[in-house]
């Protein structure tokens, strides 16, 4: 089989024909379709992302989307000829998915959602199942809600308020110039984080209560910021981003709570694997029902453009997430 291989941090992925693994224990081995391209894919490479715990040489590549080949021992939950999808790879010791094929821990797989192909399946794992644990998993996000998603056009965003919708909340979520109207069509209530202050869009949209869950996708000030926006006593912030120093005092000021989002770990210990499945399941009920959509930048990406892919994401000209077609 084909695959982009990294050899050293900072260099170039190159394409390196190996053999195709097979499926063992509690595996599946997909055909890859499609291998989605996140910002952390374009920091792993850069040797940016040491909580990747990447091994070089190594193939890269989080997101896929595929068809099952194979199945090993032990798997009764697939079988030849389906179509799936998950967040398998990329990251320890775990092959990724810019390759033809890829062996994976068949817990963190399911059925591809029927209604979208295998681009579109591609550019959800990483994100969907990062605003699931923090929206459901974290905050039980429900009918009644107000919640509030920093930069709701993003990646983990505008999935993040799609989620929320679905499950019943009010949702409004922060952006600037064109991600407004982005926002808006998501049908969330935008907030132009460049004009007014925390305290003019609480005071606008809360009555100056605070918001009753806040989910931050950018981090740093932001992250400060939604400490300052949260409800007092049930609030509840939860960051996809919160690395650095950060004063909790306002915080804890409000009696409010605070929960992080390390999406990679069950893939980096091996614990919990299953609950990514399970998430992605219900991820896929929702896409078939209507509820959720993947934003896709209209460009397609063969396997061999991988760099221009990463370069396309780095520097933040797309319409929404880049997708590496694998075959074809």
């Amino acid at each position: 089989m084909r695959a982009m291989v990294l050899r050293e941090f900072g260099g170039a992925l190159v394409a390196v024909d190996q053999e195709v693994p097979a499926a063992g224990e509690g595996q599946v081995l997909v055909r890859v379709e499609a291998s989605g391209v996140n910002p952390l894919d374009t920091k792993i490479r850069a040797g940016r992302a040491a909580h990747a715990r990447n091994t070089l040489p190594a193939v890269l590549g989080l997101d896929l989307a595929g068809v099952v080949e194979q199945v090993g021992a032990g798997v009764s939950s697939f079988a030849p000829g389906d179509e799936v999808y998950g967040l398998t790879g990329g990251v320890g010791d775990l092959q990724g998915s810019l390759a033809e094929f890829a062996a994976v821990d068949a817990r963190l797989l399911a059925l591809k959602p029927r209604t979208l192909d295998m681009r579109e399946a591609a550019a959800l794992p990483l994100v969907a199942i990062t605003a699931w644990e923090g929206l459901v998993d974290r905050a039980n996000v429900r009918p009644g809600h107000k919640v509030l998603v920093h930069g709701g056009a993003g990646g983990i965003g505008h999935v993040a308020v799609q989620l929320a919708r679905a499950r019943g909340a009010e949702v409004f979520a922060t952006g600037s110039g064109a991600s407004l109207e982005v926002i808006r069509g998501y049908g969330a209530t935008p907030i132009d984080y460049t004009v007014g202050d925390v305290e003019a869009y609480v005071a606008e949209h809360t009555g100056g209560v605070g918001f009753d869950v806040i989910f931050d996708t950018v981090g740093g000030a932001t992250l400060d910021a939604s400490f300052a926006a949260v409800r007092t006593y049930t609030g509840h912030v939860v960051s996809a981003l919160g690395w650095g120093s950060h004063s909790l005092a306002p915080l804890s000021f409000r009696g409010a709570t605070y929960s992080g989002v390390f999406t990679l770990l069950p893939m980096l210990t091996g614990q919990g694997r299953e609950h990514h499945g399970e998430i992605l399941t219900a991820v896929s009920e929702l896409v078939d029902a209507g509820q959720l959509r993947p934003r896709l930048d209209e460009r397609v990406y063969a396997l061999g453009e991988v760099a221009e892919a990463h370069a396309a994401v780095e520097s933040g000209a797309r319409g929404g997430k880049v997708v590496v077609s694998v075959r074809g």
